[in-house]
């Protein structure tokens, strides 16, 4: 399967549930600025600057959150913590930024990591496998 096919299925198991929910972190860069010019497909801008896009550096491909039930002294509460999952393919590269971002994650008291299925998806937020 590709990336995108178990990222999709990822977010087709997770997304259909109640106790979770999942956003799609696009990470990218873009330029912002005046129009100076504008030919066919090409565009020169006055004052450009540059615009990173999603939740930082290393962010994972789906950011969300899990309910949990916290017990003893807040039992019966139902609060929401905080999700991250890297989509990859079984060979895929794993940045040293994406491991730090899923650590830091995990530090905090957050359920994160590398998926390279529904299946590791879902230990991921302490289910199964």
């Amino acid at each position: 399967m590709t990336e995108a096919q178990i990222q999709t299925a990822i977010e087709f198991t997770l997304g259909g549930r109640t106790d979770t929910r999942l956003f799609r972190n696009h990470r990218g860069v873009a330029w912002h600025g005046l129009i100076a010019e504008q030919n066919g497909f090409s565009v020169t801008l006055a004052h450009p600057r540059r615009v990173e896009t999603g939740l930082a550096p290393g962010g994972a491909d789906l950011i969300g959150l899990k309910r949990v039930v916290i017990t003893p002294d807040m039992v019966g509460q139902e609060v929401g913590v905080f999700l991250a999952i890297e989509v990859k393919t079984p060979k895929g590269k794993r940045p040293d930024d994406q491991k730090n971002f899923l650590e830091k994650a995990r530090q905090f008291g957050g359920m994160a990591g590398f998926a390279t299925s529904v299946e590791e998806a879902l230990a991921i937020i302490g289910e199964g496998g």
